[in-house]
């Protein structure tokens, strides 16, 4: 055996787990650890994924030229403030997601097979907060203003996400009352159930076959999954959550109807924010509205739901609705932005060691368009990434010719290697997970990364 000092005996961190359609890194094992390691820790890396529904009005949103001099459509021009903090990528799809009508949030970060009997696999997030979970109290926060969640547990189960910003706000920042004792036996209580529970499946699981098993394995899974949740519950009880100002609490412990979707997102924006400035969790999900519905935003005049706006079947007034609901949402984006680059992270603003990924499944959501799809990264100047400038896959081969008709290319692909999975797998390389692929990329967008 090697002597222990040699330390020939560490593990790399290079030794992957396959499965799932992604190559996992092994996590931060004591047996990889340098012996009298004197490093600062590392700077935190962030990720927050926001969805919007139902695809954009293409003709004010899609952009004509690539590269650092372009110009910014009708509906980005909210982010012109922050151009050299973003970049617009277009040509992007899941080959897997082609065709499908409905439901684009499923996969949208996954890159998963898009069937009803098809089985998900791990959204890009959750494989994050693999990495990143066992740093922080919360291993991964989901939100969600109608209720859809777009993040997907290691076993293809749709975790829940929450509407409420008091409740997001409660358990985040909130102890509960009774003092840590009172929680520490709720919590054992719950974990004692879990138990029972666990057994007596896997009893009956002996019993069963065929379809049944699977039903139960899945419901064992997500089983599993409260009981890994309760125990990370537990461990951190001794932990004081973050003390928040009290003006700040009041402002954003509060319930917000939809009818004020500007208040409602600003409120669960500053949320986010704060999570991340106390480090409660690095790895967040907000699906801004479902995609059969999505809210209407009554406060500047629109009474149609995004769902409706976006069959507008070539109809002016209402592609006009569309593109004034568009450029609101990405002006409350720039607000989140602008938040993210206010707020310090040690020496640096909080913006560069944050990536948000802001987009849709769905482009042209008349008739389901989902190539091209409309994506934004911003961000993550501190984890390697630059920015200024729009990439445009739909242009870097020979055939592309052209705009002319404003929606052909979102229906067929363009530049069909240009995978949706690349951005998810330089995001998941830039949080520092070390792997070769996700879901079915085929490569990398060196375009934002630094030389």
């Amino acid at each position: 055996m090697a002597h222990v000092l040699s330390q020939k005996w560490l593990l790399n961190r290079r030794h992957f787990l396959k499965g799932l359609g992604v190559s996992m890194a092994l996590p931060m094992l004591e047996c990889m650890r340098p012996l009298r390691a004197a490093e600062a820790p590392a700077q935190p890396r962030r990720s927050v994924f926001i969805y919007l529904p139902n695809g954009v009005n293409t003709y004010d949103y899609q952009l004509e030229e690539e590269g650092p001099d372009y110009t910014l459509s009708t509906i980005l021009a909210p982010l012109e403030p922050h151009r050299s903090q973003f970049s617009p990528i277009s040509g992007l799809y899941h080959p897997n997601a082609f065709g499908v009508a409905h439901d684009a949030t499923r996969t949208w970060l996954t890159g998963a097979k898009h069937g009803p009997s098809d089985k998900n696999s791990i959204s890009v997030d959750q494989w994050m907060a693999q990495l990143t979970g066992p740093s922080t109290r919360f291993p991964s926060l989901e939100i969600s203003n109608q209720g859809q969640p777009i993040a997907v547990s290691a076993d293809g189960i749709a975790l829940p996400a929450q509407a409420s910003p008091s409740v997001v706000f409660k358990d985040l920042f909130a102890e509960p009352s009774g003092g840590v004792e009172r929680q520490r036996r709720d919590l054992q209580r719950k974990q004692s159930v879990m138990d029972l529970v666990w057994d007596d499946a896997k009893s009956l699981s002996r019993a069963l076959d065929g379809t049944d098993r699977d039903r139960l394995d899945q419901y064992l899974t997500s089983v599993r999954e409260v009981e890994l949740r309760t125990e990370r519950a537990e461990a951190w009880l001794d932990t004081p959550r973050p003390e928040v100002p009290q003006d700040l609490a009041a402002r954003l412990d509060r319930d917000i109807q939809l009818e004020r979707l500007g208040e409602y997102l600003r409120t669960m924006y500053d949320i986010i924010a704060l999570a991340f400035e106390t480090d409660v969790t690095r790895v967040v999900t907000f699906n801004t509205g479902n995609e059969g519905t999505g809210p209407s935003i009554p406060e500047i005049g629109i009474r149609r739901d995004r769902h409706s706006l976006s069959h507008h079947n070539g109809d002016r007034d209402l592609l006009q609705e569309l593109t004034r609901s568009d450029t609101f949402n990405i002006t409350q984006l720039a607000y989140f932005l602008d938040r993210l680059s206010q707020s310090m992270d040690g020496e640096a603003p909080l913006i560069d060691s944050t990536m948000t990924l802001y987009g849709s499944g769905l482009s042209y959501g008349n008739s389901h368009g989902t190539t091209s799809l409309p994506l934004l990264l911003a961000g993550g100047k501190g984890l390697g990434l630059k920015h200024g400038s729009h990439i445009d896959f739909n242009r870097r081969i020979d055939s592309f010719e052209g705009y002319q008709d404003g929606i052909r290319h979102y229906h067929k692909p363009v530049n069909d290697k240009a995978h949706f999975s690349n951005l998810l797998l330089t995001m998941g390389q830039r949080m520092g997970l070390e792997a070769e692929s996700f879901a079915d990329s085929n490569g990398v967008v060196s375009e934002v990364l630094l030389s």
